[in-house]
């Protein structure tokens, strides 16, 4: 196992992916930022908890254990930004969402810095992706790509107003088979609110890795935080949390069964 992420095996075809779950920063990447970026507070907090109901119905999960902070697993690593014309964080994130730096003045990482990261970081998670969906797809046929995330509901670097509860992205419809999207879209998400293709239309990993012609379906969800915890502290609230596990248990299944729907 490598020691910058976790994987663990199921036996059906799907896998979810949590690229922002992790939480180290090593100490020598730490010794070079603010005080405030080591409060890692733009993490998609508790994912694990979220989703600890998959491992029992087969499916595979994957986790890193490093922050965002240290390289964003969601993005190219050839620097390319996600959203072309909006405000981005880079691979190596200098600013968190409220624009503090991350980084003490003159110590923001080096081309060469980036380079050492996106080796020891990024590329492990990635080859643990690309291998478990190319296993998947050769043990089951058809495989379908989970990447859960999370974010504050209220962020004006990124979107105006209040964040709809359930932001699913699908690259514009080109990750995944149409038919997959409409059995989503016809789960009833009642009181939470869920929007598609919209501000968060899927990210890197989305991009990259769907391929519904070769029956490879990717989807991501980008959660309000404000749906699971006490906002703005990043408080864990199990009442809030187990209303939406209820809905996010009825879209995993959806997923499943769609995975071995042959």
């Amino acid at each position: 196992m490598n020691q910058t992420y976790s994987l663990s095996t199921g036996n059906i075809g799907m896998l979810i992916s949590m690229p922002h779950n992790g939480q180290k920063i090593p100490n020598c990447i730490a010794d070079t930022m603010t005080s405030s970026a080591k409060h890692i507070a733009d993490t998609d907090w508790y994912m694990d908890r979220l989703y600890d109901f998959a491992q029992a119905m087969g499916i595979y999960v994957l986790s890193p254990k490093y922050s965002r902070y240290v390289i964003d697993l969601n993005r190219n690593p050839s620097g390319e930004a996600l959203y072309a014309g909006a405000n981005n964080t880079e691979l190596c994130p200098t600013t968190a969402f409220d624009l503090s730096p991350l980084y003490i003045e003159g110590k923001k990482p080096s081309n060469q810095e980036i380079s050492k990261r996106i080796a020891h970081y990024w590329q492990p998670y990635h080859q643990a992706l690309a291998d478990t969906l190319a296993t998947l797809k050769q043990k089951h046929g058809k495989v379908v790509l989970l990447d859960a995330h999370s974010i504050l509901s209220l962020v004006p670097r990124f979107f105006s107003g209040k964040l709809p509860d359930l932001n699913f992205g699908t690259a514009d419809d080109s990750s995944c088979s149409p038919k997959l999207l409409e059995k989503i879209q016809q789960l009833n998400f009642t009181p939470y609110s869920s929007v598609y293709n919209e501000r968060f239309k899927g990210g890197y990993i989305t991009r990259a890795y769907g391929d519904p012609v070769n029956d490879i379906h990717a989807i991501q969800l980008e959660l309000s935080q404000h749906t699971y915890m006490d906002e703005p502290t990043n408080n864990y609230n199990e009442q809030k949390a187990e209303q939406i596990k209820r809905q996010l248990k009825n879209l995993v299944k959806c997923l499943v069964n769609f995975a071995e729907d042959k």
